[in-house]
């Protein structure tokens, strides 16, 4: 049985349906995202199981990958990440275009997994602001899918005007990241 989505806010009649175009804009954000998969180990393959045709993510608006930070409002940040890598993360943030949203997959992402040294950045919400975590060591694709989704509720019910916000720039400030 298929289940029907809610209708947003808005004004309905016979024929006409007439929301907010904040509402309107996040449901189109939501369903047209552009990931950016950062990978680099074993979370990086349970990623691409899920871009697979068994899980498909495209399903989701998510067929487009974008290997470029000036292309992609989703940066999937997936794997361990060492400390060398941390101003290059950062910098592939800083690259990507407002608005954007960061998913850390996994556990080494999340935390530094089980790589409690001196080399392993424990956790890239070190060096960038991370909207959603996907616990597991390494995450199946479901949980991926339910990161993905979650992503998408908090894209669709964002205000136009986030990153002029002053709790988003006091973020960003704590980043030390300034915008144009």
């Amino acid at each position: 049985m298929a289940n029907i989505a809610e209708m947003p806010e808005g004004y309905g009649g016979e024929g006409f349906f007439a929301t907010s175009l904040s509402k309107a804009v996040g449901i189109a954000r939501a369903n047209s995202i552009w990931p950016l998969p950062f990978a680099t180990s074993c979370c990086g393959i349970e990623f691409m199981a899920t871009m697979g045709t068994n899980y498909d993510l495209a399903r989701f608006g998510m067929e487009r990958l974008s290997f470029s930070p000036r292309q992609a409002d989703l940066l999937m940040v997936m794997g361990t990440i060492a400390k060398k890598m941390g101003p290059i993360l950062r910098q592939v943030y800083i690259q990507m275009a407002e608005p954007k949203w960061v998913i850390a997959v996994g556990a080494c992402a999340s935390s530094g997994g089980i790589f409690d040294t001196y080399s392993v950045l424990q956790g890239i919400d070190k060096v960038i602001p991370v909207d959603v975590y996907v616990p597991g060591c390494p995450p199946r694709p479901e949980q991926i899918i339910d990161g993905v989704m979650k992503i998408q509720e908090l894209v669709k019910n964002e205000p136009l005007r986030r990153r002029y916000s002053p709790e988003y720039q006091h973020l960003l400030a704590k980043y030390q990241i300034e915008l144009d």
